[in-house]
């Protein structure tokens, strides 16, 4: 008598993602190490800004009037009056800004995982199809932020951003593009090429990695109010998903400084000479 054929499925909610294999493979050093490495790096770099973020946010909240009526400072003035000293101490701040980026890529590196293999899949550290992928995503995600950004600040759950406040020297606008590339490397470097990966290989399926990954950052853009949260939790699941599919960051790095060079020239090109962009 032959017995019942039985057959098992994959069922799975329809938000969680099937497993890619663990991006550079599972290293050879115990969870715990792999946890504290983890924590170490965030707590010198985006891990911090978050915390701040939070208490900025609760400052924020319980002050006197609105959040519209608040500002969201990015790219102060360090030394008003005194233009080379304030460029000294910009490009310093730039420069120390990226030492983590470093430290995630040395830990990667010493774990045995290989960078090409999790930063760089399936080509060059950067060609031509990544920079192209990088304009294409700055144009969608970058129109949609704009019209997200004005929606929440109408609605008076988003700070007024004052993207630059940087006194009109030469050297301005290149700081600010300067500025944009660094927040570029950091966040995608460490979001995607070292939280998101580290996560996989400590154990995390795709939809976890991805998701906490991106509620990272969604809470270091906390000071900017529940517009910033929301919008960057949104744009970090879509890179986080996009970075599982293609295993390159530069077109993230690409997306992500075209969007802050767009912000931060933009808001100093613009501001005070535009009815539609808000201003304090």
């Amino acid at each position: 008598m032959l017995s019942p054929v039985t057959t098992t499925t994959d069922v799975r909610p329809w938000w969680r993602l099937r497993d890619t294999p663990v991006p550079g493979g599972v290293p050879d050093l115990a969870k715990a190490l792999l946890w504290t490495e983890l924590a170490l790096v965030l707590l010198v770099s985006l891990g911090r800004s978050a915390v701040y973020s939070i208490v900025s946010i609760i400052s924020a909240l319980t002050a006197p009037g609105p959040l519209s009526a608040q500002a969201a400072n990015l790219n102060n003035s360090l030394a008003p009056d005194r233009p080379w000293l304030d460029l000294t101490y910009q490009l310093l701040r730039i420069a120390f800004a990226l030492v983590p980026v470093a430290l995630a890529a040395y830990l990667l590196v010493r774990s045995g995982t290989r960078l090409k293999e999790v930063w760089a899949r399936d080509g060059g550290w950067s060609t031509l199809g990544d920079w192209g992928r990088g304009a294409l995503l700055a144009a969608g995600v970058g129109s949609v932020g704009v019209v997200f950004y004005l929606a929440t600040y109408a609605l008076g759950t988003n700070l007024t951003v004052v993207a630059q406040s940087l006194p009109g020297e030469w050297w301005q606008v290149p700081v600010l593009v300067l500025a944009a590339a660094e927040n570029a490397v950091l966040e995608e470097l460490v979001v995607l090429g070292f939280v998101q990966v580290r996560l996989r290989q400590i154990g995390f399926g795709d939809t976890a990695a991805i998701g906490l990954a991106a509620l990272l950052r969604g809470s270091y853009h906390l000071y900017q109010g529940l517009g910033g949260f929301v919008g960057n939790l949104a744009m970090g699941l879509l890179f986080g998903w996009l970075f599982r599919r293609w295993g390159r960051v530069m077109p993230f790095v690409v997306a992500h400084t075209l969007l802050d060079v767009g912000a931060f020239v933009g808001y100093a090109a613009l501001a005070g000479r535009v009815d539609w962009l808000p201003t304090l």
